[in-house]
């Protein structure tokens, strides 16, 4: 029999389907065990209305079979099979796909879900095969073929002998290089994972003979091997049933055997979309935060199924960063699929099925926030850095979607509060919400800049993670409240006598504060009489858009720019330590350039930033307690 030539391109494009299209070689299975299943269907459909084919068949099924010693894989079906001239127009064209056709002509149907469309899937074979056989028998048909190619160079087609209908798709598999192990796939183990890792929900059954052992008849303490044929495949996923057949125990063992996590899952979205966006969707919300989460090796994204069949183990472009902690899956039928089912088209259809689910997420965690509170504060002192992160990125394009998931410590409650409730309980006339930056909730409940809020009664929002202020500043305003840190300049609590009294205090000690800006030779752009500080003699506030917290954090980064805020050092008119100050201005100047660098290392201290000389700050002590 002569070798027939591939019809479609030529050599060079099986050779790019063979080691370019799929990154893979476990892929083959997937795409044979895929075809197999659309044979089956075709044959189903058919039976519907084809009285001549009976009733639908209940013995349907994929069979695999090892063949170690003569390394041959057998992937067998009982669907439609073929007949020569489809041999020849599927096998022998690349890129004809008889499913995409099928497809076609039963497009008014409903519940028609055939997954080959692409007619490529099948030469994957030829990444672990030197030899394939494809014998087949159309249903109806008292013949039947053998397809058989070595790759490139050609095919025949000859008859051949088959009992039933269906298809034998047969591997001679490769023999073993340096640089690969063809052999695994000559492992009844191997296949068993690969089936369940990408077929598991396979409308039918996969079906293998597996080798076990017993103890033998008659003597228990010894043991016998034999073979059991066993269906490896799940078949129902958990994510096509109602969620009135699913427990919750049903859900926390699939997504911990699924997503090897040992803790249930903190949350469930069980979901069915239907309409511009369809598919199904089992989303999982971890109850700890992964050991990698927050670092570059964190990888995000969704499982996607194409009608079952796992073409992606992580799709990262079904999730936004923010809710990149969300693991699970999504099944859709309607996606565009490239000729490898390893890519997508970046579509119409995956954005829409990824604009659905950030708006299902964003819903369950507000049903979350509203009704668990203390599951949410759970959830959110794990992943709330995230949503912060989320607020900032992109220039604020998320801002609106987030803002109502994030909670802040508050000063008056004690507790962790949202900022619909600080403002749902902002005293009346308040115009601005407070808030202040630091390390620790603990620090920042003695910070001399807090003195005159909490004065005036008004809470304060306390904020320690590195990215708070950043966020805030991108939010800027909450229901037209515009955000105000206790260390900026004007907190609006003054009266107007208040303002006029620090005025002349201002003007007053003029000559005072240009010593002691001199004094500190440019490490503060401004000395002033301070309008927060109550019992405190002095503290550091900054002017401009970057903020001393600002510049702790973008300071802390690997890099050489470093960046420096406007310092302002404030000082406390009703503090003892002032007249002090105003005595040594008039009798003592260098005296005075000595507390003014006692005072702003101080007010370094307090604002948790390093001194530049430690010596100089303690020898400065020590003369200080001589003096006393």
């Amino acid at each position: 029999m002569a070798v027939k030539q591939f019809k479609a391109e030529s050599k060079r494009l099986l050779d790019l389907m063979i080691n370019s299209i799929y990154t893979h070689k476990e892929i083959f299975l997937r795409e044979l065990i895929s075809n197999a299943s659309d044979a089956i269907d075709k044959l189903y459909y058919r039976s519907l209305t084809d009285q001549s084919v009976g009733m639908a068949r209940s013995d349907f099924a994929i069979r695999i079979k090892i063949d170690k010693e003569n390394r041959i894989l057998t992937l067998s079906d009982n669907g439609c099979g073929m007949t020569k001239e489809e041999l020849e127009a599927n096998l022998g064209t690349i890129a004809k796909s008889g499913s995409l056709a099928f497809k076609k002509e039963n497009e008014a149907k409903e519940d028609i879900d055939i997954i080959g469309q692409f007619g490529v899937g099948f030469y994957s074979a030829f990444m672990v095969a030197d030899r394939v056989q494809v014998i087949s028998k159309a249903f109806g048909s008292e013949e039947a073929f053998r397809w058989e190619s070595k790759g490139p160079e050609g095919y025949t087609v000859t008859p051949c002998e088959k009992e039933t209908a269906g298809t034998d798709v047969i591997l001679y598999i490769k023999p073993d290089t340096e640089d690969e192990r063809y052999s695994e796939f000559l492992e009844p183990y191997r296949i068993q994972m690969l089936v369940k890792k990408y077929s598991d929900y396979i409308r039918y059954p996969i079906k293998m003979d597996m080798e076990k052992s017993r103890p033998k008849p008659d003597n228990d303490k010894e043991y016998e091997t034999y073979t059991e044929e066993e269906t490896l495949n799940s078949m129902i996923p958990l994510w096509r049933k109602n969620k009135s057949e699913v427990t919750q125990e049903d859900y926390n063992n699939f997504y911990k055997d699924k997503f090897f996590d040992y803790e249930n899952p903190l949350a469930v979205i069980h979901s069915k979309t239907e309409g511009s966006a369809t598919y199904d969707a089992l989303l999982f919300i971890p109850a700890r935060a992964p050991y990698n989460y927050y670092t570059k090796e964190y990888e995000k994204g969704l499982q996607l199924y194409a009608s079952g069949v796992l073409v992606m183990e992580k799709c990262p472009d079904l999730l936004p960063d923010h809710f990149s902690f969300v693991r699970g899956l999504v099944d859709s039928q309607d996606l565009s699929l490239n000729i490898s089912r390893e890519m997508l088209q970046h579509d119409r259809q995956l954005k829409l099925i990824a604009n659905s689910l950030e708006k299902k997420i964003k819903s369950e965690l507000s049903k979350m926030l509203e009704n668990e509170r203390e599951k949410y504060e759970e959830f959110f002192k794990n992943f709330g850095l995230q949503l912060k992160f989320g607020v900032y990125n992109n220039f604020g394009a998320n801002k609106d979607l987030l803002k109502d998931l994030l909670l802040f410590h508050s000063s008056s409650e004690n507790k962790l509060v949202t900022l619909a409730e600080y403002v749902g309980r902002m005293k009346e006339g308040q115009k601005y919400i407070y808030y202040a930056c630091g390390e620790s909730i603990a620090k920042l409940d003695r910070l001399p800049q807090a003195e005159l809020v909490k004065e005036k009664g008004y809470e304060i929002l306390y904020m320690t993670d590195d990215v708070d202020e950043f966020a805030i500043r991108m939010l800027m305003k909450y229901e037209d409240k515009e955000f105000k840190s206790v260390s900026s300049g004007d907190l609006g609590l003054e009266t107007e006598e208040e303002k006029k009294k620090l005025n002349e205090q201002a003007e007053e000690n003029k000559e005072l504060f240009e010593k002691m800006k001199e004094a500190l030779d440019g490490k503060v752009s401004k000395v002033r009489i301070s309008p927060r500080l109550k019992s405190h003699p002095v503290c550091l506030t900054s002017e401009g858009a970057l903020t001393l917290e600002m510049e702790k954090v973008l300071n802390a980064l690997p890099s050489d720019n470093k960046v420096k805020a406007e310092r302002v050092l404030e000082l406390n008119a009703e503090h003892p330590v002032f007249q002090k100050l105003a005595d040594l201005a008039k009798n003592n100047p260098e005296k005075l350039k000595e507390y003014a660098k006692l005072l702003y290392n101080q007010a370094l201290l307090i604002e948790g930033m390093s001194i530049e000389d430690p010596v100089e700050f303690s020898n400065a002590i020590c003369n200080l307690m001589v003096e006393g």
